[in-house]
């Protein structure tokens, strides 16, 4: 007896060129259907899993733009000015301090730049960032995040995913697995590559144990930042008919062998690749951008076109209605944000390339009314020590640094929470990682106790069984 969901076929050149024609496009997919086949998508049956899609409740932003700082910025250098660091320059720290990354504690070390108190409402901000320093009122400030890894590729992992192991799925990938994007011809999460992978590798854009379609898309930079993304057919015409053939295959296998939900993905996976091979060298061309606008991105400037230019795509992006955009830095030739030595010139390097563009960016979003709904986020994986690494270097401190949020429901020129003395520990408002991803989802309207997916025999969240909201942040 045969099953009756198969059919034998005759013995034909033709019928057995047509059923190797449809097993060369089985072994194609196969990759995207090995990580599809172990979960539902999020609408069983959907052709398009990034489909908008309505918030389950009131939302303030629509879109995030994450600039991570990889490496570990300063807090005491930036955004959390201590005092006492200037008045104890050279001694030995007079606290109790846990073993450091690499267990080398030297004498406290005052910042060799100076605050200001920028804006209306008076926010300090560091001599290392003037032109962020000007957009302080958008700015909410939190002096008291803590990380539960002083390790880069573990504490990456932790504030991407909320996990310091490797196979979560992102923030980025839960969030276009809650809402979908607005934009149906680009990834719904684009990572823009400036020239530096973080520690923890591409694992730190994971879709995880989430369908395939909610991974991160690394673009780089440059006039073609997909690669292979540019047609080879010689005419419109030509695709268009190869499209048309791969339809009517598809179409016949579906007839024949049923609608599978990890095929039906898959396919419409490459139908969006299709679809960026115009949307994509159109979002790169920025030639019609404005010199005005070009300069207030810092675009043309050696020391700031690369971030510059990244800055302005991300706009771009959001505009098109892109969910999720993360900006990762650029190389500047040497260790990132992450100075255990030579902190003078690190960081003064690492300002100079990203302030002016950042601060382009606030600036362009609200004048074009994108920021009301565009929710900013500047944050590393962790802080840096009060006391020098050696003699002019700091290790890295889990223990309580500063983030800073903007636009998309936050409030404007506040400052939350609070380090000691020294700037080592989170002493006031203490908050994790876990309450940033949960404030993130509230803003997007979407409660992060309920955005789950069912994964190793529980359902399994973003926030695992944390997270508050920052309720003193928001407007």
């Amino acid at each position: 007896m045969h099953c009756q969901r198969f059919r034998a076929e005759t013995g034909t050149r033709r019928g057995f060129l047509y059923q190797t024609a449809n097993g060369f496009g089985a072994v194609a997919l196969s990759a995207l259907l090995a990580d599809q086949t172990l979960a539902a998508p999020f609408e069983p049956g959907s052709r398009n899993p990034l489909a908008p899609r309505q918030p389950p409740g009131p939302a303030k932003a629509t879109n995030v733009i994450f600039l991570y700082m990889d490496g570990g910025p300063s807090q005491v250098d930036t955004f959390d000015p201590k005092p006492r660091l200037d008045r104890e320059h050279g001694q030995p720290i007079k606290m109790k301090v846990p073993p450091t990354q690499f267990d080398d504690v030297g004498t406290v070390l005052k910042s060799p730049w100076k605050f200001h108190n920028r804006g209306e409402s008076g926010i300090p901000v560091s001599d290392l960032f003037p032109h962020v320093g000007s957009c302080a009122d958008e700015l909410a400030v939190v002096r008291s995040m803590t990380a539960d890894f002083s390790e880069h590729t573990n504490a990456n992992y932790f504030l991407h995913s909320g996990s310091g192991i490797q196979g979560r799925p992102s923030m980025g990938a839960w969030i276009t697995y809650g809402l979908g994007s607005e934009c149906q011809n680009l990834p719904g999460f684009v990572v823009l590559n400036s020239g530096m992978i973080p520690p923890g590798g591409l694992d730190c854009f994971s879709n995880g144990f989430l369908p395939a379609s909610f991974q991160g898309s690394l673009f780089a930079g440059g006039d073609t930042p997909v690669a292979d993304i540019r047609r080879i057919e010689s005419t419109d015409r030509l695709q268009a008919n190869k499209l048309e053939l791969l339809r009517q295959l598809d179409r016949r296998t579906s007839e024949r062998l049923g609608k599978a939900d990890a095929l039906e993905s898959a396919i419409g996976n490459y139908e969006l690749a299709a679809r960026m091979q115009t949307a994509v060298p159109e979002l790169a061309d920025i030639s019609g951008e404005s010199k005005a606008t070009l300069e207030l991105y810092g675009v043309g400037d050696p020391a700031t076109d690369v971030y510059g230019r990244q800055c302005l795509i991300a706009r771009r992006l959001v505009e098109r209605g892109v969910r999720f955009v993360e900006l990762l830095p650029q190389s500047l030739g040497f260790d990132r944000w992450d100075q255990h030595a030579n902190l003078l010139e690190g960081h003064t390097k690492n300002s100079l390339a990203v302030d002016k563009p950042i601060a382009g960016l606030l600036k362009d979003l609200k004048s074009r009314g994108l920021l009301e709904h565009t929710l900013v986020v500047w944050a590393g994986e962790f802080g840096r020590t009060p006391m020098a690494q050696g003699g002019n270097g700091r290790d890295h401190n889990p223990f309580g640094f500063s983030i800073w949020l903007a636009g998309g429901g936050v409030q404007g020129g506040t400052v939350f929470g609070a380090t000691d003395e020294y700037g080592y520990y989170a002493v006031e408002n203490k908050l994790q990682i876990h309450d940033l991803h949960a404030t993130m989802l509230h803003l997007l309207g979407i409660d992060h106790t309920r955005l789950t997916f069912r994964f190793g025999g529980r359902d399994v969240r973003l926030t695992d069984i944390h997270g508050q909201i920052i309720e003193e942040i928001l407007a």
